[in-house]
């Protein structure tokens, strides 16, 4: 199974080098003539679950603000089988055609002026793309839990939002004043969804569920989860005083759903040390029962590692430390840091949040028991990496990087640790990024500015090597005449790394470039380099 999924990514990878990107593409990943002139305010989303039919009817409220010159085109996201009913503003009903995944409205936004705030509605229906493989080929998933009732929920990180309900579908883009959602489901069901909850109304045979965000959300993360749940409160006292916490999970599965939350207070903890205050006190702390693995759904985190330890109950690390929490809970926890506040901006830039992320799994390894298992750890994820492509993709085409970008992106932040020498260091620059893009989108230009501002080292050859290309760099050595010679092959002549090597009796540092060097060496031909760096070694 492994082989055929290997050859099944090569094969997709070889395609899309041959067909290119489409229109669609381009106007999905870009900011467009129809995008461009106007922000997200907020959002304020109504939608009706038919769950026998699998159809939902709704309506978006947008709060936009004009930030440039108006076209008179405005684009808005939503994707077949998904229509668009009716598009209104303080104008009356204005005009709407499809093309691909967009649909373009047009009117008399041109009259508009700068700095002005409009509302506009649309409304739409449909039967919503059925999840193939959630969360990775996501949808909405329509099953039944164990009590017989009804269990929906929806993943669509990249395949995107609008999926499911109109809005503009970029991840730079997040209603800067937050969300309200009203979800509309039979009266048997419960619906949990994005931060607080304010009312739950009857209306004939269903209730309205109102939730409420108070922060920016990217439109990915808004979610909801629809089934027979029991919920419980609990609170924590961080760093920026009460944290509210609260747990919705099947009722089947509440006995060991408590046991297996208490990690969660002591990992809160440990993250709020390594990558600052929680980003989101005002909307609270979430963990909801999913019918798929998991997704980072901000301040309604996603859960569904079966109450196992490590990934689904194995070890994705192969060290044996991976079993030592559960995977689920701390990765997609871990995103409420870097992924829901700080957010790449085009996701071919998904490794800062992938990345970052998953080296905090080590970090709270760390916490857990020692630094020296957080670093097995780590290392015991570098074996799941492929360098088959550069962990950034392609700008402006709606496109991610390799799948490399979790543990090669870990790797990256677990060698840039041991090149800064100084935890304490190290641990402010994590915190400084927290705070610095607080609730904000950035580029890979920005972090890399700032780790390299803040570390105090040249590190635009080793983020030059690690993002943007695929091999890594491998030491190639021989010995002659008492000399031991030795380079980078795979990099660009202004890399180095520092690395120590030891045969025998013999152990040196050697600050290793792509030019041949030369050192006096009496030790063995079998040469032992430190395992502090992502590097292969061929003799």
């Amino acid at each position: 199974m492994i082989k055929l999924g290997l050859v099944l990514i090569l094969f997709l990878l070889q395609l899309q080098s041959v067909i290119g990107y489409s229109h669609g593409d381009t106007l999905r990943g870009s900011n467009g003539r129809g995008r461009a002139w106007w922000k997200v305010v907020r959002y304020d989303l109504t939608v009706d679950f038919d769950i026998k039919s699998k159809r939902i009817t709704g309506c978006n409220i947008i709060d936009l603000k004009v930030t440039d010159q108006p076209t008179d085109t405005m684009q808005i996201d939503l994707q077949a089988p998904m229509i668009v009913d009716s598009v209104c503003c303080s104008d009356g009903n204005l005009r709407f055609k499809n093309e691909d995944k967009v649909w373009w409205i047009t009117g008399a936004f041109a009259t508009w002026r700068g700095e002005t705030t409009h509302e506009l509605k649309v409304y739409f229906h449909g039967v919503p793309r059925i999840a193939v493989n959630p969360p990775w080929d996501g949808g909405f998933s329509w099953t039944k839990s164990k009590s017989g009732l009804d269990w929906v929920a929806v993943s669509c990180q990249g395949l995107g939002a609008s999926v499911w309900w109109p809005c503009k579908d970029a991840q730079w883009e997040e209603p800067e004043s937050g969300m309200t959602m009203h979800y509309v489901v039979p009266k048997e069901l419960t619906c949990a969804g994005n931060g607080r909850l304010l009312s739950t109304v009857a209306i004939a045979d269903k209730n309205v569920w109102t939730w409420q965000v108070k922060n920016p959300i990217n439109s990915y993360d808004v979610t909801f989860y629809i089934g027979d749940y029991v919920h419980w409160h609990d609170t924590l006292n961080g760093e920026k005083g009460l944290l509210d916490l609260d747990f919705w999970v099947l009722r089947e599965n509440e006995s060991k759903a408590r046991e297996q939350f208490k990690v969660v207070k002591q990992m809160i903890h440990c993250f709020e040390y390594w990558l600052g205050p929680y980003p989101f006190y005002e909307d609270g702390y979430k963990l909801c029962d999913a019918p798929y693995l998991g997704m980072e759904h901000q301040s309604a985190i996603a859960y569904g590692n079966k109450y196992k330890s490590g990934y689904l109950g194995g070890d994705r690390t192969n060290t044996g430390v991976g079993m030592n929490f559960d995977y689920i809970v701390v990765h997609e926890s871990g995103h409420e840091w870097f992924g829901n506040s700080v957010t790449a901006r085009d996701i071919a830039d998904n490794w800062i949040q992938e990345g970052i992320t998953t080296y905090a799994e080590s970090l709270f390894e760390e916490c857990l028991t020692n630094k020296n298992n957080g670093l097995v750890y780590n290392r015991g994820e570098w074996n799941n990496i492929m360098n088959m492509k550069p962990m950034i993709g392609d700008y402006g085409v709606n496109k991610e990087g390799a799948p490399d970008m979790y543990d090669k992106g870990a790797a990256m932040m677990s060698m840039i640790r041991t090149l800064m020498d100084d935890d304490n260091q190290f641990r402010k620059m994590l915190r400084g990024l927290s705070s610095t893009f607080y609730h904000r989108t950035v580029t890979t230009a920005d972090v890399e500015d700032y780790i390299i501002k803040e570390s105090g080292l040249d590190l635009k050859p080793f983020f030059n090597q690690y993002l943007r290309k695929a091999d890594i760099p491998e030491i190639a050595y021989y010995m002659k005449d008492g000399q031991l010679y030795y380079h980078f092959d795979n990099v660009d002549e202004s890399f180095e790394l520092p690395l120590s090597v030891k045969s025998g009796n013999q152990e040196i540092m050697l600050n290793i470039k792509s030019d041949w060097q030369h050192v006096k060496w009496h030790g063995g031909y079998n040469l032992h380099f430190s395992k502090d760096f992502l590097v292969n070694v061929k003799s």
